[in-house]
């Protein structure tokens, strides 16, 4: 049973816990994106979030006009205050542009909506992904209650294993070896800091209200490794905590293609090393690719292992081959193109609450 502590404070799943949290003072962010109603109602996810009871559910909705207002009829159902920010709304691109907030759009910006109005309306911030089929009704609690332990980020983390195989690629056969590389090359206090995290790419994580308003975020992917380095600015390592959520299974990417892990790489890769640079710290970019390569390979060997003593399937050939196909990531970072920290904008959060209401009436479910 492991209960090793990092150098931030680890919370482990030692009794299968549901803990004691501030949820009658919490907004849960729930980032959702679809294209059919039947995408963007995971009621695996509400019907045990119901059971919690926070104050608030922010739901940012990438999805088409239709598909959001059959969502608000749909989630009306569940004894929940929801609202539903309509992140496609040709008004919210105008109302951005006004406050000089203009640019790419993607997850990152949706989650970045989401926790200006939760921020606005609870003590305490909670976000989580809607595709876990493993969803509890622990998860919120857990990510919460360390804000009651004078801690002011928290992290999830989790295993990652389906179909009698490891999963978590992304994290594994990028992060892991190139963190692991910086850290053989830079003690220094924000690369020890990204070491600790057991899976710097969840989800899932939660904030006071006055540290979500004072994070900056990336527009699409790499939101979740960004926002360490935002975490690590404003909190530090003593007012971060990562807590087990256990077991976590959800849909899978392939490697290639658009939308890929490959091109999702080179943005964790571009969010990571802009953390990184503005920490103070200068990676060679010539030489790192072959240390990552290195670290890359002793890690698939670890995993060989692990896999072999619980009994998994496990293929080291395909595995080098994806740590291979993630160096593209290895590169120097392009222009910012962060969102500021809410604290940093004119931008009311109620007026994103107003342009982003659907206009178009709900489409019958059974049509769809």
């Amino acid at each position: 049973m492991d209960y090793a502590q990092e150098r931030i404070t680890t919370l482990h799943d030692l009794t299968d816990p549901t803990p004691d949290a501030p949820v009658d003072d919490s907004a849960v962010v729930v980032p959702i994106a679809g294209e059919t109603v039947d995408a963007v109602t995971p009621d695996y996810v509400f019907d045990p979030l119901a059971t919690v009871g926070p104050a608030e559910v922010v739901v940012p909705l990438r999805a088409p006009a239709d598909v959001v207002a059959a969502f608000r009829e749909w989630v009306a159902e569940y004894d929940l205050s929801v609202t539903a920010l309509w992140c496609d709304a040709p008004e919210l691109d105008t109302l951005l542009e006004n406050h000089g907030l203009a640019g790419e759009t993607g997850k990152g910006r949706d989650v970045w909506l989401g926790l200006g109005v939760a921020a606005a309306r609870a003590d305490y911030v909670a976000v989580h992904d809607a595709d876990a089929t493993t969803y509890s009704a622990a998860t919120v609690p857990r990510l919460l209650a360390p804000l009651a332990m004078d801690h002011d980020f928290v992290k999830g983390y989790y295993a990652r294993v389906e179909d009698r195989q490891l999963y978590g690629r992304l994290v594994r056969l990028f992060v892991a070896p190139l963190v692991r590389a910086l850290e053989d090359r830079h003690h220094h206090p924000f690369v020890h800091y990204l070491a600790s995290f057991r899976y710097p790419l969840a989800g899932e994580f939660a904030f006071t209200a006055d540290a979500a308003r004072r994070i900056r975020a990336q527009r699409a992917w790499g939101l979740e490794i960004g926002m360490l380095g935002e975490a690590f600015d404003v909190v530090g390592a003593d007012g971060t905590a990562q807590v087990d959520l256990g077991l976590h299974q959800h849909d899978h990417k392939p490697v290639g293609g658009r939308g890929g892990l490959s091109t999702m790489s080179e943005q964790v890769g571009e969010a990571l090393f802009r953390a990184v640079e503005g920490a103070g710290v200068d990676p060679d970019y010539k030489t790192l690719p072959t240390a990552y390569i290195k670290a890359g390979e002793r890690l698939v060997e670890q995993y060989a292992a692990d896999a072999a003593f619980n009994g998994l399937e496990y293929d080291p050939a395909a595995e080098r081959e994806q740590v291979d196909a993630y160096r593209s990531g290895i590169r120097r970072p392009g222009p910012d193109t962060r969102l500021p920290a809410w604290a940093d904008t004119d931008l009311p959060p109620s007026a994103v609450v107003e342009v982003t209401r659907p206009s178009q009436p709900a489409v019958d479910r059974a049509d769809d």
